[in-house]
């Protein structure tokens, strides 16, 4: 298979799960961007970033117009994330490879565990309701922004599950503001990393990045067909196989 053809059909897959979930798309992407098509990690870390902040706008501006973005909240959210995601990005420049892989990998497995645990009952989410607590939310931003800067993941993932369990949110506007706080992180790591686009092949990142844009579109449609439970069952299902893979390649290979 050409390097074209798949890097078409990752960034398909990555727009399909940023579109549909509201996060997950970096989580797919750095790994495709390594093993499929032989970026060093620092590279795909960088590329992803490029990825993901295109792909989030798109997302956002569709899930926006269907009203499924609270502003003044994601805003808040996304801002305590912004230093920390910038501090981040710069450090992981001097970090070893593996050291970045293996760490990215532990992300994800978590994530997936967390995705398929149970999810939360109405008591428990108005118990988070009245328990959210404006510096528990900021930490929380702080936490995604420092993993986006560091890993090259736009949080997405982590971020679906916070703004439903820290602040209650319902799983539309979850998805729909995540995208916000995906954004701005992403964009705030990127101003750290002018030097990582060095290692970037252009002639792949661009069908790349333009195969996730169009996926993003056909995920908020499919989001709206299938149940969010099963979407998140199987996108955690793949994330676990990911998770595997890179540690298996870290530690044995």
């Amino acid at each position: 298979m050409s390097v074209l053809i798949l890097a078409l059909v990752a960034g398909a897959v990555v727009g399909l799960a940023l579109g549909a979930l509201g996060g997950g798309g970096s989580v797919l992407a750095v790994p495709a961007l390594i093993y499929l098509l032989g970026f060093s990690p620092a590279a795909a870390t960088t590329a992803s970033l490029i990825i993901v902040t295109a792909t989030s706008a798109t997302a956002l501006y569709a899930h926006a117009v269907a009203g499924h973005v609270r502003w003044k909240t994601g805003a808040a959210f996304a801002a305590a994330g912004i230093v920390p995601a910038a501090m981040a990005g710069a450090a992981a420049a001097r970090l070893p490879q593996s050291v970045l892989t293996a760490a990215f990998a532990g992300i994800a497995a978590l994530a997936a565990i967390k995705m398929l645990g149970p999810a939360p009952s109405a008591t428990a989410t108005a118990t988070a309701t009245r328990q959210a607590r404006p510096v528990k939310a900021a930490g929380t931003g702080a936490g995604l922004g420092a993993l986006t800067g560091l890993l090259g993941v736009g949080g997405g993932f982590l971020a679906v599950p916070a703004l439903v369990t820290v602040l209650a949110f319902e799983m539309q506007a979850a998805i729909g503001t995540s995208l916000l706080v995906i954004t701005t992180n992403s964009l705030a790591s990127l101003m750290t990393r002018s030097g990582g686009a060095a290692g970037i092949d252009w002639a792949v990142m661009a069908p790349f990045t333009g195969a996730a844009i169009l996926g993003a579109w056909d995920g908020k449609r499919l989001a709206a067909k299938f149940s969010g439970p099963l979407l998140q069952r199987l996108f955690a299902a793949v994330l676990l196989a990911v998770a595997a893979f890179m540690l298996i390649d870290v530690f044995f290979v």
